[in-house]
């Protein structure tokens, strides 16, 4: 019944904003612990006891070289390698026929890898595929495709060759991913183009009749769109609030006659969608 309404309140919408989360990433395959955790890195499990990506992405490794060794990995198998299951793939096939924006709290640039345009695409936390000063000294990114690719093939025993270790190329010190997790995170050209455009479609649409579409937004980062959303559905009548998400899909009293919430894993939901 929920999905047969999300799928009416999609066609009728004149546009459509997507909050996507980490569930929407876990929907698609890129989970951090469990099987494909063990398959990647069963040598960095048996050398320090890791259980998942996440809580080893803060350990405090006592060299850059095994530092890298590790978040080389953490990177390829996160940023450059194609998501499991066709999740995005699906999403784009529900939206390309509507005007649409997305902001995203996820890093693994997997909207663009299914072919959203990037114009319509909001990366609000960074992205993996970005190497930053740590300092930062100043406020430019840098692709670091290449040279991931290079630490996956020449590590051997969880270390990187030393030459390959990065440094910043203004002060010489050392780099760090573009991701928010501090005060040093660079807010680039891109980042900042980014954010006027999603102003822009906000401002055109917010009085009209709009869907916000929250996949898999978790507890960590509400401010960032699942708040605004909610606010937004208060301020406007014609306005729809869903979510979609596995064990932690909610929403307000003061919406729940324009609110659509599906407690579900997001893929099947929108295979069903696509097939309503």
């Amino acid at each position: 019944m929920e999905i047969e309404k999300l799928h009416k309140a999609l066609c009728e919408a004149d546009a459509v904003v997507v909050g996507a989360g980490a569930g929407l990433s876990t929907a698609a395959g890129f989970t951090y612990s469990g099987e494909r955790f063990q398959q990647h890195f069963a040598d960095f499990i048996r050398q320090y006891g890791f259980t998942d990506m996440y809580s080893a992405g803060f350990y405090p490794f006592p060299t850059e070289e095994e530092k890298w060794a590790y978040w080389s990995r953490h990177i390829y198998y996160n940023r450059y390698v194609p998501a499991p299951k066709p999740v995005y793939d699906n999403l784009l096939k529900l939206l390309k026929d509507k005007d649409h924006f997305v902001i995203t709290t996820n890093v693994d640039h997997q909207f663009q890898k299914a072919g959203f345009d990037k114009k319509r695409l909001f990366y609000t936390q960074g992205d993996y595929g970005l190497f930053q000063c740590a300092k930062p000294c100043h406020t430019k990114t840098y692709d670091n495709e290449d040279v991931i690719k290079r630490m996956i093939a020449e590590q051997m025993d969880m270390r990187i060759p030393s030459e390959l270790v990065p440094k910043c190329p203004v002060c010489g010190g050392p780099m760090a991913m573009n991701l928010r997790s501090d005060e040093t995170f660079v807010e680039d050209e891109g980042w900042h183009a980014a954010s006027k455009r999603y102003e822009d479609f906000i401002r055109r649409h917010l009085n009209g009749k709009i869907l916000f579409l929250d996949l898999g937004s978790g507890g960590n980062t509400p401010i960032v769109f699942k708040i605004p959303f909610i606010q937004w559905t208060m301020q406007n009548p014609n306005a729809i609030y869903a979510t979609i998400n596995l064990g932690e899909a909610f929403t307000v009293d003061q919406i729940k006659d324009r609110s659509i919430v599906i407690d579900g894993d997001i893929g099947e939901v929108l295979e069903r969608m696509l097939n309503c």
